[in-house]
């Protein structure tokens, strides 16, 4: 954010993690493009400070994905140059130490970007080339200048007392020094072996500009850790080292540099072998001191460092385990929406199995009638079966009587042959007592004796004993169709049963997975209707979370209408009116985002995307709109102020409405939208007017302006003629002869006025004439 605040540890650490995770700064990178740095000088020294942070702590190829956008920073570093604000200032100059950085490593591959080289790779980058040593000295001086010129800057503009130390608005300027100092002391032993390198090499006296302007570096870079170590601020973050005393008293009273004293020609000349032996021995043990020194320094450094190691593994312990957490969270959800997906398989399944053994049970019923159908047919038929049977033992029964009936009257026929043959035995004289019968008797004999003839008696037998086997025959038929029928009763029956069983089971298993589903299917719409009042809670939980960013958001841009320092920030009314718009099409959005909202509550963030760029836009209206009001007319600069008040206030009301539930559904941007507008019509109103005349537009303008000044002015002599004329007339006696004897004379009065006069009419002839309506023009040009 834009807050007079140092930037926190946790979110540089994590942006540094993050470049080692993805292998570069294309995310980093890819949002800060996004930030509004060209209209905010502390947010552009913050995005410059974790920059810094990214360059030395990143990934080894954060420096490739920085190089790609050198170009920007160093737009942003002209910018903020050209503009008379504090933190501009130092923008530029970080800006410049950044880039400064990023071509020195670039340059030199084998020097990482947090400078902890060791002696053999400075000696390897180096090399044997004297010219490259040579150059490589002269851009470490360069790179320890922008690093001190930086340092110095933002000591000048604080004072170094602990309480400005101690205040957040302190921090924010102090914070980046850190880097600063961590970057001087590898550049000060750099430069040192650097020198003793060229020393090896060339004379004393070539290297005397390298001398001076290591003199220099050495008495800023130790005033500026001095001051540093003297800050309350610096003391519980970062161990400044000490650089020794580069002055010593000698026994003259004269101040001797040791750096001259090791690096200056000895009194004999290099020739004088044993002064350079003595020398070098004075430097020999010189560096073993410094040694010593350095490796008591880097034992505190590393000592320093194991504890911020320490409390970065805590940190990242606590990370891994509330992502671990976080992990395990995800899995019960994905889990949970698991189990809902595949109860909603199951109860689609079910529901499936239902409907299909609804189906069944319909078929089965259908069948079950049929059947039902079938077996009264049965009944029926058996029924008429046994009716039949019942009328053929009846037959039966009578044919047998019959039957009997015939035996008995066989019986009594053969009796009665028998005895007829008797008596015909007995009678020899048949035919004689044929002759003597008369024909009426014999008639009569026949007639009776006929019918019971033995013939007639064996047809009858016949007849009757076909029709008994007839009737014994159709008595098998019958009961062996009776039995049939009756055996396919019973199996229907039988099979009827079974399928009267099974439906019934049928039934029971549909019931019971029916009351199950309807279960499970209460459960289901319990557990969605939970789901969906969590979502809901979460979505307004997400807006009031936005909203309340959104409120800081607008009132940092208000809090900016009564600072002081932000008086001195100016704006031009095009850009005014270019934030004005974007912010009219941002409220369209909220417009729309909030109408969704209402219908869909499940859903928020197209209203979150529309309030985020709101208040991004608002706020940047309220701010410019202040800063235009700085170098515009009084009257339009009130207007300007007391609008981006207006708009900043409606803004909160309408975000307010936005927090609760009560007030969500009459929220409405439209007040807003009503002030902006005002904004937008006052930045137009105060664009330089001549931005809307055409070139050729021009001269016809300064034609008719020259012609209103020639009327104006041949108006004014009239009336100046008219109060003479008048004052003459009211003048009389004495008056009159002073008057008179005035206008005659030679100095002020009434002949200075008629002078004056004369002088007017004349230059109004003059503007009347062409060629000096070309000479105006020519000087407006220029102008």
């Amino acid at each position: 954010n834009s807050t007079e605040t140092p930037v926190k540890e946790k979110h540089a650490r994590r942006i540094i993690l993050g470049t080692h995770r993805e292998k570069g700064a294309y995310t980093f990178w890819s949002y800060a493009l996004g930030f509004p740095l060209a209209s905010s000088s502390i947010l552009s020294w913050k995005f410059c400070h974790v920059l810094h942070k990214v360059l030395r702590d990143g990934h080894r190829n954060v420096l490739q994905d920085c190089m790609r956008h050198h170009s920007s920073l160093v737009e942003i570093g002209k910018l903020w140059a050209h503009l008379h604000d504090k933190y501009g200032q130092l923008v530029a100059l970080y800006t410049k130490l950044l880039c400064t950085k990023m071509e020195f490593h670039v340059k030199h591959m084998e020097i990482p970007p947090n400078l902890e080289a060791t002696d053999e790779v400075l000696e390897r980058t180096a090399g044997t080339d004297i010219n490259n040593v040579f150059q490589l000295t002269v851009e470490v001086f360069d790179y320890m200048d922008t690093e001190l010129r930086l340092a110095e800057t933002v000591l000048r503009q604080l004072n170094t007392s602990i309480a400005i130390s101690t205040l957040t608005s302190g921090q924010c300027r102090l914070a980046p020094l850190i880097q600063v100092i961590q970057d001087c002391s590898h550049l000060y032993h750099f430069t040192v072996k650097l020198l003793f390198k060229l020393h090896a090499c060339l004379p004393a006296d070539t290297l005397q500009g390298h001398r001076d302007r290591f003199h220099d570096q050495f008495h800023s870079l130790k005033t500026f850790f001095n001051k540093a170590r003297d800050m309350l601020y610096f003391k519980r973050l970062i161990q400044i080292p000490k650089l020794p005393d580069v002055r010593t008293q000698s026994d003259g009273g004269e101040q001797m540099d040791i750096f001259d004293q090791t690096f200056g020609p000895p009194n004999g000349g290099f020739d004088d072998r044993d002064l350079q032996i003595e020398s070098l021995k004075r430097d020999l043990e010189l560096l073993r001191a410094e040694l010593e020194r350095v490796k008591a320094e880097a034992q505190r450094y590393i000592t320093q460092l194991k504890s911020q190691i320490n409390s970065l593994e805590a940190e990242l312990e606590e990370q891994r385990a509330q992502k671990q957490r976080a992990l395990v969270e995800n899995e019960q959800l994905r889990m949970e929406l698991e189990a809902m997906r595949r109860r909603n398989a199951e109860y689609d399944s079910l529901q499936t199995t239902f409907i299909e053994a609804e189906k069944r049970a319909q078929a089965t019923e259908q069948r079950y009638n049929k059947l039902k159908e079938k077996h009264t047919e049965l009944v029926t038929s058996h029924a008429e079966l046994l009716r039949k049977s019942a009328d053929t033992v009846k037959m039966l029964s009578a044919t047998q009587q019959t039957q009997d009936e015939v035996e008995r009257t066989k019986q009594q026929l053969s009796f009665e042959v028998d005895r007829i043959k008797q008596e015909a035995d007995m009678k020899v004289g048949l035919s004689h007592i044929t002759g003597q019968t008369s024909p009426q008797t014999f008639s009569t004999i026949c007639v009776f004796w006929l019918p019971l003839s033995p013939i007639c008696l064996f047809q009858t037998s016949v007849q009757m004993n076909s029709s008994m086997t007839a009737l014994q025959a159709e008595k098998e038929r019958l009961m062996r169709s009776v039995s049939e029928k009756e055996a396919e009763l019973s199996s229907l029956r039988q099979a009827a049963q079974v399928q009267q069983s099974s439906l019934q089971q049928e039934r029971e298993r549909n019931s019971r997975e029916l009351g199950e589903l309807q279960g499970k299917l209460q459960d289901k719409a319990s557990q969605e209707e939970l789901l969906k009042q969590k979502l809901l809670e979460e979505q307004f939980a997400l807006l009031q979370g936005t909203v309340t960013e959104a409120e800081n958001i607008i009132q940092d841009a208000v809090a900016k209408l009564d600072d002081p320092l932000h008086i001195r920030c100016t704006s031009s009314p095009d850009y005014l009116v270019s934030r004005a718009e974007s912010t009219l099409t941002s409220i369209d959005k909220l417009k729309k985002g909030h109408a969704e909202y209402l219908t869909n509550m499940n859903d928020a963030g197209a209203l979150l995307r529309a309030l985020t760029q709101f208040s991004h836009l608002a706020a940047d209206t309220i701010v410019n709109g202040s800063a235009t009001a700085h170098m515009a007319p009084t009257d339009h600069a009130d207007k300007l102020t007391e609008n981006c008040r207006t708009c900043a206030t409606e803004s909160l009301q309408f975000l307010k409405d936005l927090k609760t539930k009560i007030t969500l559904q009459k929220a409405d941007p439209a007040f807003i939208r009503v002030i902006v507008q005002k904004i937008l019509h006052l930045g137009q109103e105060l664009r330089p007017k001549s931005m809307d005349i055409r070139q050729d537009e021009l001269g016809d303008l300064v034609d008719k302006e020259m012609a209103a000044t020639s009327a104006a002015i041949e108006e004014a002599v009239r009336r100046i003629d008219e109060m003479m004329n008048q004052a003459r007339k009211d003048t009389s006696g004495m008056k009159l002869e002073v008057n008179e004897r005035l206008t005659k004379g030679d100095c002020g009065g009434w002949a200075g006025e008629s002078h004056n006069a004369n002088f007017i009419v004349l230059t109004g002839k003059l503007l009347q004439q062409p060629s000096f309506h070309t000479e105006i023009k020519l000087s407006w040009f220029h102008l």
